[in-house]
């Protein structure tokens, strides 16, 4: 899990994982997480990509093992993310790389894509919003003023369990899978959880689709509570080079629900652009 330090910037970690032949050069795939998440969340996907790519999974400063130690009204911005990224993947060696983001992960690649072109080789969004609905906010608030005042309320590890049966797992997930769920994201600094949340209850990411030339993979639930149709219309519309799936589902954690099918989807959807195969004998 190396760590990289910066001068007047906040230590960042990412774990590489690295299951590639030595002598193949192999491309890079990063995996972004979302909101008060880490990069312990994409455990389920490791094996599925690691054979054939080398895989990056930062923690977004102030969550993980990343730094908590910078200004939080100025140090959560667009311009700050977009920085990090670069920074991790200047650190691993990637001239560019493969970028899968879930939920508020996939905005950020949706950004990183639009203004870092030449750093992306393919996009892969994972159930990820255009921009917040205002059905999705007040969902979130669980009968409190604000989703703010919700998480000052309720702690990191009570917004986590409340989530989880809102719109995160269908009735009948393991209980398991829930608990940890919640154990891990019950660990986020909540003052670093309502900064991310401001910023990104406010931040609209249609205008940067035009800007994207990568080719884009959009994996949704079929029903998303978070992600309206004319959100994906408006998708399809602004970005020439797209390819949407939808799986049958109506909650929005399909990275963990379906980690195969997403894994799977997003490995051969960089392979066809690299022009390599990634089934072996």
């Amino acid at each position: 899990m190396p760590i990289l330090k910066r001068a007047n910037q906040p230590d960042l970690n990412y774990t590489l994982d690295d299951y590639t032949d030595p002598w193949r050069n192999a491309p890079f795939i990063v995996l972004q997480h979302g909101f008060a998440r880490s990069s312990k969340f994409w455990f389920q996907w490791v094996p599925y990509l690691s054979r054939f790519y080398k895989v990056i999974r930062p923690d977004l400063r102030g969550f993980g093992r990343s730094s908590k130690d910078f200004n939080l009204a100025t140090g959560i911005a667009v311009n700050a993310y977009l920085d990090d990224l670069e920074a991790i993947l200047d650190d691993a060696g990637a001239a560019s790389a493969h970028y899968c983001g879930e939920s508020m992960g996939g905005i950020i690649g949706i950004l990183f894509a639009a203004e870092r072109p030449q750093r992306v080789r393919t996009l892969s969004l994972v159930s990820t919003p255009m921009q917040l609905n205002q059905a999705a906010k007040t969902r979130g608030s669980f009968g409190h003023a604000s989703q703010e005042a919700a998480l000052r309320a309720l702690g990191a590890h009570g917004y986590a369990q409340s989530k989880n049966t809102a719109d995160r797992f269908p009735p009948g997930t393991d209980a398991g899978l829930m608990a940890w769920f919640a154990e891990e994201q019950g660990r986020s600094d909540i003052e670093v959880m309502i900064a991310m949340q401001r910023l990104f209850y406010s931040l609209d990411a249609a205008p940067y689709l035009p800007k994207i030339k990568a080719p884009l993979l959009g994996l949704y639930p079929s029903h998303d509570t978070h992600t309206t149709p004319e959100q994906l219309e408006l998708l399809r519309r602004s970005v020439r080079n797209h390819t949407l799936v939808q799986l049958p589902q109506k909650y929005h954690n399909l990275h963990c629900l379906k980690p195969a099918t997403c894994a799977t989807q997003v490995l051969h959807f960089a392979a066809r652009h690299d022009g390599i195969s990634c089934h072996e004998a």
